[in-house]
């Protein structure tokens, strides 16, 4: 087996750094400090001081929560969940038909007389 020298000595811990750096998700971690950042929860953090969390996804916007250092959820301001969600009233379905330029097409369907049984009174 061969030994290193120094100059390869003082190369291993910087190459090291860098394939660590590599294969941390910068979704969980400060791109500058490698602490996680601001937005990112473990779920017993998350638990423990849950009302922090809704307090921080209402003025900070959406904060992630993670499981065995994976992200799991995130929780998000109710005004922002709607408004990502859509309003889901028909009118745009509505809006569709009414513009289609096939609007002299019935589309009611045609319905067959139904036998009626006796019924004893």
């Amino acid at each position: 087996m061969r030994r290193q020298t120094a100059s390869e000595d003082a190369r291993l811990p910087a190459a090291r750094d860098i394939l660590v750096s590599m294969t941390r998700s910068t979704s969980a971690t400060s791109a500058n400090s490698g602490q996680p950042a601001a937005s990112s929860w473990r779920l017993q953090d998350a638990k423990a001081r849950f009302s922090e969390l809704v307090r921080m996804a209402h003025r900070d916007g959406p904060q992630h929560v993670t499981v065995h250092g994976r992200e799991a959820v995130v929780v998000v301001d109710a005004a922002e969940y709607n408004r990502l969600r859509g309003v889901q009233t028909g009118e745009l379905l509505i809006e569709a038909l009414q513009s289609s330029p096939h609007k002299q097409i019935s589309i009611e369907p045609s319905r067959s007389p139904m036998p009626v049984r006796a019924v004893k009174l």
